[in-house]
């Protein structure tokens, strides 16, 4: 940076400042922070969930099967008659023998 030397080596002489009146610029305005509020509005939704019950009643039958038995006892009687010879008829005369199978 260059400066000016002043004759006799001094700085440069300041005055006192002075204020001029305030000026505006135009305003800037930042764009708006968001703020939520929250409301809750409570809702019922009722479910109904209806149960039924069936009552059934079974009837078992138990079918039992009885074999009784009986016994009985026949007795039977069989008869035989042999003849030994003939008897001798005192009035026939004897009869002479006849073949087998006769």
């Amino acid at each position: 940076m260059d400066h000016k030397h002043h004759p006799g080596g001094c700085g440069p002489i300041h005055c006192p400042p002075s204020f001029a009146p305030t000026q505006y610029d135009p305003g800037t305005v930042d764009p708006p922070q968001t703020a939520v509020k929250t409301t809750y509005f409570p809702h019922v939704v009722q479910h109904v969930h209806p149960t039924h019950t069936v009552n059934v009643n079974k009837h078992v039958y138990t079918h039992q099967h009885y074999f009784p038995h009986t016994e009985s006892c026949i007795n039977e009687c069989c008869e035989q008659h042999v003849f030994c010879g003939a008897p001798v008829n005192p009035c026939c005369p004897p009869m002479p023998p006849r073949p087998f199978g006769f």
